[in-house]
Formats: structure tokens, C-alpha cells, sequence
């Protein structure tokens, strides 16, 4: 998507708005109205495409992801704002809990603003209040002595710290840089030209970024990325990945079948494979990078990591400190949408 197509159709008007991009960036009410009749109508489309990742400080290693299912959004023209209605669920890796399920919900009200510049534009979401919530509700805990402690006052603690890696997350507004490469994401406000950090860089190719991060996949666990679109038949998923830690399994699944499969983790079910087998998968190896071009259909579909003995064809050596900490496959990645 060309980088101007939140913005406005494409043709004479938008090389009309790049000629007069100085005197756009000079006019908060225009790029207001430009937002409001041209850009908010987008917001929940993208929210709703792929997952969120959740890191326990914004420069780490991703440890768990949020995955918006419900979007709307109402304008305040007079105040100039947005409010975003939006809810979900997801999943975090803590040393104690493992793998804790949870749905989460918000209301946000958003200063919208953004800057076109030479080399890339900066769309900004400044939180402005939080309307409702974030409502953070536990839906499974790994460890079923803490699954035991969240049905108890002590739980409450548990609760709450699962609620602020959420909640710290999805109110604390984001800047979206967008370039012919793609959108780049990141929690907080960026200002030109500054960029998020990522751990691949991409700035020479051609090919649509959906995803540049390293992610932290601990021991029987997985990781789902996505999901990506492949919107046409001319066009491919792109993986390059390397990692440090064990050999692990990375395998691609329709979206519907990883949905399925997610929603039951989510709500406690024992880590087993899905209903469906993967389209195609492979194994990482540690120490060597990894370039994967996947020919699919048009779809939606989810890249999965997995660091168990229950789903792919590896098996993670025992180590005596799995279950708090240890034997963690630390992958970094890009997801890159290629024409043939």
C-alpha cells in the first residue's frame, strides 16, 4: 500500500498533497480534517489485522502478543479527537505463572496527528484519556498452583500484574511510520526521523514489512505471528529469521485453524497440535540466519514457534529450570510481503 492511501485516493490528489506538504504540516486544522475524513475510517481495519506485541519494557524481547477481535471508533470534531472501542485476547509468558490467557478491553480517547516528510510520514496517536478500562480478565493460568491463587485474595496480585503488562501496553498511544517499505510500529511517540528498533535492516528492499522484532519463545511454549495477509496471487510471505537458543519448529498455518487453536491455549487447554496440519514447516537452527519464501494462497495466515515436544518434529533437551526460566529459543524476525 503506497504510503499516502490512509490519507487519500491515490492519483492527482495525492501528488497534490505531496506538493503542498510544508503547508500541511503548518495546518493542525487541515491535517485534522484530512485525519477525520480520510484516515479514521483505517484505524480499526489495521488495529484488527494482526496481533500486538507485549514486551515488559519497550525496548525487550517480545513475551506475549494481544489480538484485537472487536473495533469502533466515534470522532469529537470539536475537540478534535478519537475514541477507540476496542477489545480481545492474548496471551503472556511470566516466570512463574508460564503461559497466562487473558481478554482485555478498552475505551481510548486519542489525539491524532501526523507529519508528512520526505523519506516517510509519522502518524501519532496521543493518548488524551483513557475512557473505559483497560478491563483485564485472567482467562487461564499454566501453573495451576497460581491458577489456584488468582480464585483467592493473594490472586489479586496476579491479576493486577498480568492487567499492567496489558493495560501499560494499550494506553500509552503509538506513532506509526509509514514508508514505501511498510509501517513500522511502536508503542510511545517517535519523532522524525527517528525509527523503532528493529533487529533486521530493511531499508534497501522492496518487499512490505509486517514485522521486524525478536521475540522470546520459552520452553514448551509457542509463538504465533500474524497473521499476514496475502492479499494477491502475485504475491508471497517472506520470512528471514535467526536465533539463539535451541533447534525449534516454524510452521504456517491458515488463519481459521491457528484462531481455533489459539482460543483454546487462551482458555487452558494443554499446549497439543491443531486440528489441521501446518501448510509448511521447517526447523531453526541456532547460529545461522534463514531466508524462506512461502508461495500461498490468497489469505490470512499465522507463522508459529514452537519450543515443545507437543506440537513439531523437535524436541527441547530437559532442563531442570524449564518451568521457571530456561532452554528460551530468542528469535528475530521479519515478515515481509513479496511480489513475484
Amino acid at each position: 500500500m503506497p504510503r499516502l492511501g490512509w490519507l487519500v485516493s491515490l492519483g492527482a490528489a495525492a501528488l497534490l498533497l505531496v506538493a503542498c506538504r510544508s503547508f500541511v504540516n503548518s495546518s493542525p486544522n487541515l491535517r485534522w480534517w484530512l485525519f477525520a475524513n480520510f484516515g479514521a475510517d483505517q484505524l480499526c481495519p489495521e488495529m484488527l489485522k494482526r496481533g500486538a506485541p507485549l514486551k515488559l519494557n519497550p525496548t525487550g524481547n517480545t513475551i506475549g502478543r494481544f489480538y484485537p477481535q472487536a473495533c469502533s471508533h466515534e470522532l469529537n470534531q470539536q475537540a478534535q479527537t478519537i475514541i477507540v472501542h476496542f477489545s480481545g485476547t492474548g496471551f503472556a509468558w511470566t516466570p512463574i505463572a508460564g503461559r497466562v490467557g487473558f481478554s482485555a478491553a478498552a475505551a481510548v480517547e486519542y489525539r491524532m496527528d501526523f507529519y508528512l516528510g520526505d523519506d516517510a510520514d509519522y502518524i501519532w496517536a496521543r493518548t488524551n484519556r483513557i475512557v473505559q478500562g483497560p478491563d483485564f480478565q485472567v482467562g487461564s493460568v499454566e501453573n495451576r498452583v497460581v491458577d489456584w491463587a488468582t480464585k483467592t485474595p493473594v490472586g489479586y496480585l496476579a491479576n493486577t500484574f498480568g492487567g499492567q503488562i496489558v493495560s501499560s501496553h494499550l494506553t500509552e498511544g503509538f506513532t506509526v511510520v509509514r514508508s514505501d517499505a511498510g509501517d513500522e510500529f511502536s508503542l510511545g511517540h517517535l519523532s522524525p526521523p527517528q525509527r523503532p528498533q528493529k533487529p533486521f535492516d530493511t531499508s534497501r528492499s522492496e518487499r512490505y514489512v509486517f514485522m521486524n522484532e525478536t521475540t522470546e519463545v520459552q520452553v514448551n511454549q509457542i509463538d504465533m505471528l500474524g497473521p499476514f495477509e496475502v492479499a494477491k496471487g502475485s504475491q508471497s510471505l517472506f520470512l528471514r529469521l535467526r536465533m539463539t537458543g535451541p533447534p525449534i519448529d516454524v510452521m504456517v498455518f491458515q488463519r481459521g485453524v491457528g484462531d481455533l487453536w489459539r482460543s483454546g491455549l487462551q482458555l487452558g487447554a494443554p499446549l497439543a497440535a491443531p486440528t489441521q496440519p501446518p501448510i509448511t514447516s521447517f526447523t531453526l537452527q541456532p547460529g545461522q540466519e534463514i531466508q524462506q519464501r512461502f508461495k500461498l494462497p490468497p489469505g490470512q495466515y499465522y507463522v508459529v514457534l514452537d519450543n515443545s515436544s507437543a506440537v513439531g518434529v523437535v524436541n527441547p533437551p530437559w532442563n531442570p529450570l524449564a518451568t521457571v526460566v530456561g532452554n528460551a529459543a530468542v528469535v528475530s524476525y521479519t515478515a515481509e510481503l513479496a511480489e513475484d
